[in-house]
């Protein structure tokens, strides 16, 4: 009974610090590689007793969530202006171009914004694919030709598999390339100033009581020495 007891007052004293318990976070890119994935994997390394589930969908279906307290958190590529929310800018990841072994590119170590002019791209109507389209759209519009973009109904996994049937492009962040496909290969993009990087910001409710996701903040904050409040109240976690 008494041990009982203990291991109860402890466990709520965990779920209390946010070391228990657990938090959802929402994404609207793919977690194969980069630092969603490494950021949640660390996170649930360094708390192994927190529970961290995922949701997958569209950014609109995702502050939906946030509004109704399904998610806690909704981590997306650049940066949105939400009244209703809290937001901070967390990490940038390389942008890759993806092509089939084919490719007139495919020898190359790196390719640069230049080289993707006058090239096709195929790319998922879902996000993040018209955010991509629009970057696109404004590093390789030239002399008035817009780039030859294609948006398609079918999920970027789908457009990755038969990419490399294809002499087609696509474009997406180093967070998708922890996944293979037939044919296909990954090639970082440089600019001007070098490496092309896509920014990630959170997103979450400034009234979210949740100790866990508070504790998730407090985690990516020291993780990548960021400096962001976490509350109003500027109380430090």
């Amino acid at each position: 009974m008494v041990a009982n007891a203990d291991r109860m007052i402890a466990n709520t004293r965990a779920a209390g610090s946010g070391r228990a318990g657990g938090f959802v976070v929402g994404f609207n890119n793919s977690v194969s590689a980069g630092n969603l994935r490494a950021t949640l994997v660390a996170a649930q390394r360094e708390n192994p007793d927190l529970k961290i589930n995922g949701v997958e969908s569209d950014r609109s279906a995702l502050f939906a969530g946030l509004d109704s307290g399904e998610i806690d958190i909704a981590i997306l590529m650049g940066e949105i202006a939400r009244d209703d929310c809290r937001h901070a800018s967390f990490w940038s990841e390389h942008v890759v171009a993806a092509m089939s072994k084919g490719h007139a590119l495919y020898e190359r170590d790196t390719v640069n914004w230049t080289d993707l002019r006058g090239q096709r791209f195929m790319l998922p109507t879902a996000d993040p694919g018209p955010d991509i389209r629009d970057m696109l759209i404004g590093r390789l519009w030239q002399s008035g030709a817009r780039p030859d973009i294609q948006l398609r109904p079918v999920s970027r996994e789908t457009i990755l598999s038969f990419l490399g049937e294809t002499r087609m492009l696509s474009v997406s962040c180093a967070g998708t390339t922890g996944a293979l496909y037939p044919d296909v290969t990954y090639r970082p993009v440089h600019g001007e100033q070098g490496p092309a990087l896509i920014a990630y910001s959170g997103y979450w409710r400034e009234d979210n009581p949740n100790p866990a996701l508070k504790r998730f903040l407090a985690f990516v904050r020291s993780r990548y020495a960021l400096s962001f409040e976490i509350a109003a109240t500027t109380e430090r976690i």
